[in-house]
């Protein structure tokens, strides 16, 4: 019955009843470049390259996108070595516009696995490295020899990026590897957690795609290369769209086990080191299990379920990017370790078929039903920060005025993005207003000396 719905759903779209969400929500820019920080310089500067999605464009069966993979927050700086910088990655994503359900057993594989709506490339769980039984050491990656068998072949204890490279993540959790810039995580910037378990944003301040709203439904943010949509934390508590909005949790938890001799399924395997403070518990994806739950609000192995979401009123399978009840990361993420649709590397090098070129948007309207922004700190003496909670499709032009309804500075919050700035240094002591240009949501501010 499931996928008969969403089939109708596919059809009902294609025939004309509208373009889905597959089409309309990526973010498009043909004007705005991005930025990027480097170690020791608290400023960003520009790289010149477009960000989000430069062109969308569908057919009957897929929807393809355009984009460089440069989102529209800043990125870097990396430091854990990592000199790599984020680079135009040029590139066609394929998606199949009506995704069916697969074996279950496909596994996510190294690189990308998905696409987040501003291009940007969602890879799973893995670094790259993993444990060579036969040397007794790490094997992969940089700095290490190569892992036993073909390059990408699986190993019996593969490293969990997540914990081993957080000094390589930058304040969006995000880093690049040989210049495509990339998240394992929840795109949503560390400063932004509810328990902050990284500084890197106290200097090198950035935001990431969107913020955590636990009062809402979180946007949908992206697709996965099976085609199924990936959405934020939190959801409806129940499958059929009622019950409130809560937090999505994992289905997978750390085994009890002191000794790495088999995997959760008991299958026998080559040992990797036993649980110490170097290889602690998590180190590895292995050190996880899976354990079903009856509760609506639990994740499947896939880490998505069946639902309805606001954007498929009729239901659809949905990936959830996973965090705790500190809005920490937790395995296995967003999608995988396997997929529950059909597989399919969306990344193409042309397009080969006739297709319509997708010039809409979602409008900034849409988008101020559920307004919810903060600004501080208030009052302030430097800089006066707006934060957006939740997902921002266009960009949003705001200003700062007095109280005379003069304007005395003006800052744009970009699409893609979830913070920007005044800089009040040079104003006087007062009290101000700040409010978007077309007064939908304003603010009071204090400005003091």
């Amino acid at each position: 019955m499931k996928s008969f719905i969403v089939s109708l759903f596919a059809l009902l779209t294609l025939a004309g009843f509208g373009q889905g969400p597959e089409v309309v929500h990526w973010l498009q820019n043909t004007t705005e470049t991005g930025s990027y920080y480097v170690s020791g310089n608290p400023n960003t500067i520009s790289n010149g390259i477009l960000v989000n999605c430069q062109q969308v464009e569908y057919s009957n069966n897929y929807v393809y996108v355009t984009c460089t993979g440069v989102p529209a927050y800043p990125t870097g700086p990396f430091q854990d070595g990592n000199t790599s910088q984020t680079e135009n990655q040029n590139a066609i994503f394929r998606f199949n516009r009506d995704p069916q359900e697969g074996s279950g057993n496909t596994s996510t594989t190294p690189g990308s696995i998905g696409v987040f709506i501003n291009g940007v490339s969602l890879y799973d769980y893995r670094d790259g490295v993993a444990w060579d039984p036969t040397t007794n050491a790490l094997c992969g990656g940089p700095g290490n020899p190569a892992c036993p068998g073909s390059p990408g072949t699986q190993q019996d204890w593969n490293r969990d990026a997540i914990p081993a490279e957080m000094e390589g993540f930058d304040c969006s959790k995000g880093h690049p590897a040989m210049g495509e810039y990339h998240h394992h995580q929840n795109p949503s910037a560390f400063d932004l957690d509810q328990v902050v378990i990284y500084d890197v944003c106290n200097v090198y301040d950035a935001d990431g795609l969107y913020a955590i709203n636990p009062n809402v439904h979180s946007p949908l943010i992206g697709f996965a290369y099976d085609g199924f949509p990936i959405y934020g934390a939190y959801a409806y508590a129940n499958t059929d769209g009622t019950g409130g909005i809560v937090r999505m949790k994992s289905g997978y938890q750390l085994r009890d086990i002191t000794q790495r001799t088999h995997h959760a399924d008991g299958t026998d395997v080559d040992d990797g080191p036993n649980v110490n403070n170097n290889y602690f518990l998590g180190y590895f994806r292995e050190d996880y299990e899976y354990i079903a739950s009856q509760d609506d609000d639990v994740l499947d192995e896939h880490n998505g379920r069946w639902c309805v979401t606001p954007e498929y009123p009729q239901g659809t399978y949905a990936y959830f990017c996973t965090v705790d009840e500190d809005w920490n990361s937790a395995y296995p993420y967003a999608v995988g370790p396997t997929f529950y649709g059909v597989y399919e590397n969306a990344s193409v090098n042309s397009i080969t078929e006739n297709t319509t070129v997708y010039t809409g948007s979602v409008g900034t309207l849409d988008i101020l039903n559920n307004l919810n922004m903060t600004v501080h700190p208030n009052p302030a003496s430097e800089l006066l920060v707006v934060q957006f909670d939740g997902l921002l499709h266009s960009d949003m032009q705001l200003e700062l005025i007095d109280l005379q309804g003069r304007i005395i500075l003006e800052s744009t919050l970009k699409s893609g993005s979830t913070l920007t700035y005044f800089d009040v240094q040079t104003l006087y002591e007062g009290n101000y207003i700040v409010r978007s240009k077309d007064q939908s949501w304003s603010s009071k501010v204090q400005i003091v000396r």
